[in-house]
């Protein structure tokens, strides 16, 4: 039993102060304009490697000189390995820029940066010799291909409610199959 006098002196419960004015929702135009600037600036410099390789433009060996390369370091045929890792940096790298298509451009880029991981190999992370230059373009096309392109992107207008709504499994599926794509040209590569 309790008596009436401690009944009387306890203090009645309080519900949590709520503040006056209510704290914003985060707006996505801060995440939509990094996702941009992330995009045009990665999908531009592996495009620039690509066009090294397809034209020999910016000082690159053109198809002739980067087929000798991958002849040199275990590919077959080099100047078909030339042409489909030009390609594939050319057109992926300018997907990602536009937001167009941006999970399969994604893994395309990422995939072709597991075969440059391979070819460097692990002897040192950095510059001259290292690899932390193809693993940030690597986990960066990968992360672009997980989070999608942002609001900013061609994929919002395509009729594709898969790419106009980016999800997470779309993102991994599509990176599922650029790694894949890359083992199996790096077993090529024996």
């Amino acid at each position: 039993m309790t008596s009436a006098s401690a009944t009387a002196t306890k203090a009645p419960a309080t519900a949590p102060a709520v503040s006056a004015t209510p704290t914003p929702a985060p707006s996505t135009a801060a995440y939509d304009a990094g996702l941009l600037l992330l995009r045009v600036v990665l999908g531009l410099t592996v495009a620039g490697h690509g066009v090294q390789k397809l034209f020999g433009w910016f000082g690159g060996g053109g198809i002739s000189g980067t087929g000798q390369f991958f002849g040199s370091v275990g590919y077959p045929a080099g100047d078909a390995m030339a042409a489909l890792a030009g390609l594939t940096e050319t057109l992926g790298g300018l997907g990602l820029a536009a937001g167009l298509l941006t999970p399969l451009a994604g893994a395309a880029v990422t995939g072709t940066m597991i075969n440059a991981l391979a070819v460097h190999g692990a002897g040192a992370f950095f510059a001259p010799k290292g690899m932390e230059y193809e693993l940030l373009l690597a986990v960066a096309a990968a992360a672009l291909t997980l989070t999608g392109p942002g609001r900013h992107a061609l994929d919002r207008v395509l009729p594709l409610p898969a790419l106009r709504d980016h999800r997470l499994p779309t993102g991994a599926a599509a990176l599922g199959l650029g790694v894949v794509l890359a083992a199996v040209t790096l077993l090529v590569r024996g």
